[in-house]
């Protein structure tokens, strides 16, 4: 095996945004994530509070979202958001381009909004993931994106919200990273669904992932990892 449990476990952003979860739910959820020790929590921005308060002393950090899922929102409410959320002891923060924007190639306003977020979530320690939604985009807008990205100092660069017409695949994160300096680091998001597939991610140099299925994946890491099962990834 060319990696540990915690190397996999920490490639994991256990998600926890679908608009019918309840609040017991949520709390479940902020509980398994941290027996599984994984990477963050990224929760609907209401329930953030609590769950920096469930994840406190922990390794795993408590993480929201921006201007999520379309993007669409003003600047300022966006930094809002961005505020709101380090208040509630947010660490990740994962904002929406503007999609529409993207695609007129505005790129001063889409340049603007993206350091905008970036530059109030630095000051406040935490930071950010910015969000393509690549279903929608060229190849073109998606590696402009990316030099955006780079210029203006973010973290990460994100395929997809999951809630979109598709999510990451293997095309758009090879673009990413080839695109991408080596600081920034890349998340697949969306149809991640198996260790397999979180495996043939890693290969190709993604270093997150969001996941729902958390359980199911880590659960089968600790198995091959005591049987020494080896499934190979190119």
């Amino acid at each position: 095996m060319d990696y540990t449990y915690l190397d996999i476990a920490k490639m994991i952003d256990h998600s926890l945004l679908n608009p019918s979860l309840t609040d017991a739910e949520l709390e479940d959820g902020c509980r398994l994530a941290r027996r599984y020790d994984v990477a963050s929590v990224c929760i609907k921005p209401y329930f953030l509070k609590r769950c920096a308060e469930l994840l406190a002393g922990s390794t795993v950090a408590a993480g929201t979202v921006l201007g999520f899922p379309h993007g669409g929102n003003r600047t300022a409410v966006k930094v809002a958001e961005a505020e709101a959320a380090l208040r509630d002891g947010g660490a990740e923060l994962d904002m929406v381009v503007n999609i529409g924007k993207v695609l007129s190639q505005d790129w001063d306003y889409v340049r603007d909004d993206i350091r905008a977020v970036v530059d109030v979530t630095h000051a406040g320690g935490g930071i950010v993931k910015v969000i393509f939604e690549n279903c929608f985009l060229e190849d073109c807008h998606k590696i402009k994106l990316c030099e955006l990205c780079a210029e203006v100092g973010a973290d990460f660069v994100k395929t997809s919200t999951g809630y979109g017409t598709g999510g990451a695949t293997i095309a758009d994160l090879k673009l990413m990273r080839k695109h991408s300096p080596p600081r920034i680091r890349v998340k697949a998001a969306g149809g991640i669904r198996t260790l397999d597939a979180l495996l043939e991610v890693r290969a190709i140099g993604v270093s997150r992932s969001g996941a729902t299925r958390t359980a199911q994946m880590l659960d089968e890491c600790k198995q091959r990892l005591e049987t020494g099962a080896v499934t190979q990834h190119k």
